[in-house]
């Protein structure tokens, strides 16, 4: 099925004319020697007295260079949320277009459907936590513009299937959002690899998880030329800060040390998935390749009430749709997660 943004793009975002800040009108120039008199800043130099690089030059070239895209594939924003926020806000029309999002999965897809007056249409997941291709292809109509997959998935931890996603790129006239917040935990590859080959495939993905920089708020948005231009159209002029691209740099810079994080974390993962089989109450231990693990128990609400009675704060999960009775534990340091397995055997 044939994809033409043009479809798809609201028509008042199609004749926007987009705000162009004082920083924009200079980004061709070298302005390491300028002297700025033209955004009525202050300025006594103190490190921030500045407007940021509203294009965030810096951060994207090494995305770029550690991704094989190019940077102008590239939408950088406050948080992964406000990065989806842009999606709704430029290919939804309120109260007449709709998406379609897969519950159990990460709940902001709902939110900003409700924030945005976008209907949300769910397509429960499968028993085995995959999508239901042909429930979600029956779902669709011509007012559907996006379809969100989170892979891995939060809250189930698992990776949807390669058939899975191909089918919905091939047969879906929309965009299909793959949220990897979770992908550097996984053996899976990115779907970056395949960025190029899809013009409707859009990957989220972000600093908070791997990169523990969940304080900074930096959220990723990848996609065509197309498809980052008219998100580049419609973004606040200086959305990131300063302090966040600087952070950003120094961590991205860092690759060795980011690498023993996650290895560490895998690794812890691995041992709390033993020993949650040898806990009493628990039922089940789904396969997960993020940081969490989600579990089945005999009573949720009893054992997180337990465990918070001793400090240690989960995620309740027992209302999510297919998650009766399951608790999300996320992966800690080496400490904390001894200290939890003790409380876990203790339990009674």
């Amino acid at each position: 099925m044939k994809f033409d943004i043009n479809n798809i793009i609201r028509e008042n975002v199609k004749t926007l004319k987009p705000y162009s800040s004082a920083r924009d009108e200079f980004e061709d120039f070298d302005t390491a020697q300028m002297i700025f008199l033209d955004a009525n800043e202050n300025p006594f130099q103190n490190g921030v007295n500045r407007y940021p690089d509203p294009q965030q030059a810096s951060v994207k070239a090494i995305l770029a260079k550690n991704n094989s895209v190019k940077p102008s594939q590239i939408l950088l924003g406050n948080g992964s949320d406000e990065v989806l926020d842009l999606l709704f806000r430029a290919f939804c029309e309120p109260k007449f277009d709709n998406i379609i999002s897969l519950p159990p999965t990460y709940g902001m897809y709902s939110v900003l459907a409700n924030i945005n007056a976008v209907e949300n249409r769910e397509v429960l997941l499968s028993t085995d936590f995959q999508p239901q291709v042909e429930k979600i292809l029956d779902t669709v109509d011509e007012n559907t513009k996006i379809i969100f997959l989170c892979s891995p998935n939060n809250p189930t931890g698992n990776s949807f299937s390669d058939e899975s996603v191909v089918k919905l790129l091939q047969n879906f006239k929309g965009l299909v959002v793959i949220d990897e917040a979770y992908i550097d935990f996984s053996d899976k590859e990115s779907w970056l690899t395949e960025i190029d080959e899809y013009p409707n495939l859009v990957i989220t993905q972000t600093l908070s998880k791997a990169y523990g920089l969940a304080g900074i708020r930096l959220g990723i948005c990848y996609g065509s030329d197309a498809v980052i231009s008219v998100l580049n159209k419609i973004k606040p002029p200086y959305n990131v800060n300063e302090l966040t691209q600087q952070r950003a740099t120094l961590r991205l810079n860092d690759s060795d040390k980011i690498k023993q994080e996650i290895a560490s974390i895998i690794e812890q993962r691995e041992e709390l998935l033993k020993v949650l089989l040898e806990v009493s109450f628990v039922e089940k231990v789904y396969p997960t390749e993020a940081n969490f693990v989600l579990v089945k128990v005999d009573d949720a609400n009893k054992r997180y009430d337990q465990l918070i009675a001793e400090g240690i704060v989960i995620r309740n999960r027992t209302t999510q749709p297919l998650c009766e009775n399951c608790l999300r534990f996320t992966i800690g340091i080496p400490e904390e997660n001894a200290v939890l397995i003790k409380e876990l055997k203790l339990l009674k």
